[in-house]
């Protein structure tokens, strides 16, 4: 198979190492051309302790104009600065690029819709780097939800908290008037809308953690509402348990299921306990535990199907209507617009 030449555009997102990793990892993949340093360009908030340019070295540097019209590019991973995303991504679109590009998609809900209907209508690949997308339990709780597994969901219950970062991860999420909720919550929200869809209604609570200024709003939660179900998503950056304290509960009619730790990268299994009070297809009644293949990181199986889509040899998993509805919670949820409800 040909590989795919893509270029990364931005190095400072929290997650821009682990996508360049990712692609690295697949040389039969992806031909990395290089990158762009956007320290230059994009002066909205970021994370510095994440950063690191050495990372880069043997790779060439481009600027933006450089990349944007590179002969024989096919791809784009856009990483830069959470506020810089979607401008950034408007500026791919425009040249007819294909790109993953990280979340949150912005504070502007219009500029977002904007770089959607422009994709769409151009059939342009585009996919958002929502981090449990490759993650194989998150795939069977979404399956397990819709075909009704464990009967009608009343109740799910999962967080993102965490305590890396120090006083600087407060810091920079203080500059946020969304705070935590905006920039992980985005990452529940796309499972919950995957398996759920559209809620009757989105409250957020919007806090500080004891010892922090209100306007550093570290500890968050977000109730989304559907007809006969309650969603609890909450995200606080003090949690003493760090990321390997993150956990789901999904409770239904006819069985619950939880687990944690939500994903591992230490060639272990997330596991999942699924608890029937009956035979519910072809899984009998009585608790079961359920392991799934360990992943090498997040992003691999989403950039491979990127990779495929470009290539015409898959349909992409998620469609742009649900990205927006994903966005359209997620800043509902952040405090940043009313909920809209149909």
């Amino acid at each position: 198979m040909e590989k795919l030449n893509i270029i990364q555009i931005g190095i400072c997102h929290e997650h821009a190492v682990g996508k360049f990793a990712s692609m690295k990892k697949r040389p039969d993949l992806f031909n990395i051309l290089g990158y762009v340093d956007e320290r230059d360009f994009c002066k909205t908030p970021r994370l510095t302790q994440f950063f690191n340019e050495n990372y880069y070295a043997d790779y060439r540097k481009f600027t933006l104009e450089e990349a944007l019209n590179y002969p024989g590019l096919e791809a784009v991973t856009v990483e830069v600065p959470n506020n810089d995303l979607v401008p950034v991504a408007l500026k791919c679109m425009e040249h007819d690029l294909p790109m993953h590009m990280d979340k949150p998609a912005g504070e502007d809900l219009k500029l977002y819709k904007k770089l959607l209907d422009g994709c769409k209508a151009k059939n342009l690949p585009f996919q958002m780097g929502f981090m449990f997308r490759g993650n194989p339990a998150f795939q069977f709780c979404i399956r397990a939800i819709r075909e009704k597994l464990i009967g009608e969901v009343f109740e799910i219950e999962a967080d993102m908290n965490h305590c890396y970062g120090n006083d600087i991860y407060q810091e920079y999420i203080g500059q946020f008037p969304g705070g935590i909720m905006y920039n992980l919550g985005c990452h529940l929200i796309d499972f919950v809308a995957a398996a759920m869809g559209r809620p009757d209604n989105v409250t957020s609570f919007l806090k500080s953690a004891p010892g922090y200024p209100d306007q550093v709003r570290n500890n968050c939660m977000t109730v989304l509402e559907y007809p006969h179900a309650l969603v609890t998503l909450r995200s606080c950056s003090k949690d003493v348990c760090n990321t390997g304290g993150r956990a789901m509960r999904i409770g239904g009619t006819k069985g619950t299921i939880r687990f944690s730790p939500v994903e591992r990268f230490d060639g272990k299994s997330v596991e999942i306990e699924l608890t029937l009070p009956e035979d519910r297809g072809l899984f009998p009644k009585g608790v079961h535990t359920l392991r799934f293949p360990p992943q090498r990181d997040r992003y691999e199986v989403q950039l491979t199907e990127l990779m495929q889509v470009i290539r015409g040899e898959v349909k992409p998993s998620y469609s742009y209507d649900h990205d927006y509805l994903v966005h359209e919670i997620t800043l509902a949820a952040a405090g940043y617009i009313p909920w809209r409800k149909n």
